[in-house]
């Protein structure tokens, strides 16, 4: 059992208790860290100074115990989603937990799209991409956090919704929650505290209260793990080709019918059936991609997985789920993204429709949905 103490306190990167008995377990620190100011625990450290995460489970129980108590508050709701990964980030049933309190949507990640994306066309997409979850919104502000832009616009927003209200962070893990909630505390308390931030899912592990000037608090939760992203199913030494950390480049590939595109050995899109037309992948970087023949795919993935088609790498293939197949038919005139959650999203070019297969593995999200951009 964690001694008094440490139980009392908890983590100020993170937010866990603080416990001195147990390396394995969430929460450790060394007993003769606990007279440091601030305090964090061992996995903080870890990851603030190396970018090291151990693997911490935390039962998703807690995360809707969390997200329940906010409907008895009296707050303004920051809910934060990825735009990179807006159907995979966006929290379902969010307006159940919180009630008659207001949701500010903030759409974190915005430095990621080219720059002469149309800003207003965006934020209406964002608006009816969010009616069509059941959130109400009370504004959406579009921003990059790690950029500092569109970051005014979300405080001044803040600021007008939330009167004498605490302020609830809400967000799916890795969409840049602790990130802006460090920049909140700077505009809006004295307190000399950072979040633990960094690129894996589930940094912060239990609720992080903190106080405000006027009496009130900013509530930074959990991330809520959901285990139909991409990011969630891959080993972690795949998520750095996976998670853009810069402006996506728009990749166009002029396809026929009957070719395929492998996006490393993690997804596979086959243009089935249709009129030679284009389709844009919006994919980080990092990922290779390859092109080739229908007839000779399985025979390429058999040949090359781990290797030219990676990551995975050859080691790692055990230990993602097997590819299950996504049948998908767009419709001449359509506008349409072959959304893929943790992945990015292909874009079909042309209006005169087409037969998809999208393999990606058992349970991550394969959507269509309409052109974000």
């Amino acid at each position: 059992m964690p001694d008094a103490q440490a139980t009392i306190n908890r983590c100020a990167g993170c937010g866990i208790a603080l416990q001195t008995s147990d390396k394995t377990r969430p929460g450790f620190v060394p007993e003769n860290a606990l007279g440091r100011d601030p305090v964090i625990c061992q996995r903080c450290f870890r990851i603030k100074n190396y970018n090291d995460a151990s693997s911490v489970a935390i039962d998703q129980d807690d995360f809707l115990r969390l997200l329940g108590g906010i409907a008895s508050t009296n707050s303004l709701v920051v809910h934060i989603v990825d735009l990179f990964d807006f159907e995979g980030s966006l929290i379902s049933g969010l307006q159940r937990f919180v009630g008659s309190n207001p949701v500010l949507l903030v759409v974190n990640k915005i430095d990621l799209l080219p720059r002469v994306t149309n800003w207003n066309r965006l934020r209406n997409w964002v608006q009816k991409q969010a009616r069509a979850n059941g959130l109400k919104a009370a504004d959406v502000v579009l921003c990059s956090a790690r950029r500092n832009i569109g970051f005014d616009r979300v405080v001044g927003t803040i600021a007008e919704l939330r009167g004498d209200r605490d302020v609830y962070v809400v967000g799916a893990t890795n969409v840049g929650k602790s990130t802006l909630v460090n920049r909140l505390i700077s505009d809006y308390s004295d307190l000399h505290r950072e979040l633990t931030v960094s690129r894996y899912p589930g940094t912060t592990l239990d609720a992080v209260h903190i106080p405000l000037e006027d009496g009130r608090s900013i509530i930074d939760t959990p991330g809520i793990v959901y285990p139909f992203r991409l990011t969630e199913v891959i080993p972690r030494s795949s998520l750095q080709a996976v998670l853009p950390d810069k402006p996506l480049k728009p990749a166009t590939y002029q396809l026929n019918a009957r070719q395929t595109l492998f996006f490393g050995g993690l997804v596979r899109f086959d243009f089935v059936e249709g009129e030679h037309q284009s389709f844009t992948a919006y994919v980080s970087s990092a990922l290779p991609i390859h092109r080739t023949k229908l007839e000779r795919a399985d025979e390429l993935y058999e040949k090359h997985k781990g290797e030219m088609l990676s990551p995975p790498s050859r080691d790692q293939l055990d230990e993602v789920p097997p590819w299950t197949r996504h049948s998908l038919r767009v419709r001449p005139g359509d506008n349409l993204d072959v959304f893929v959650s943790g992945l990015g999203w292909i874009q079909v070019n042309g209006k005169s429709g087409a037969l998809l297969d999208v393999y990606a593995p058992k349970g991550v999200k394969v959507l269509l949905r309409d052109a974000m951009l």
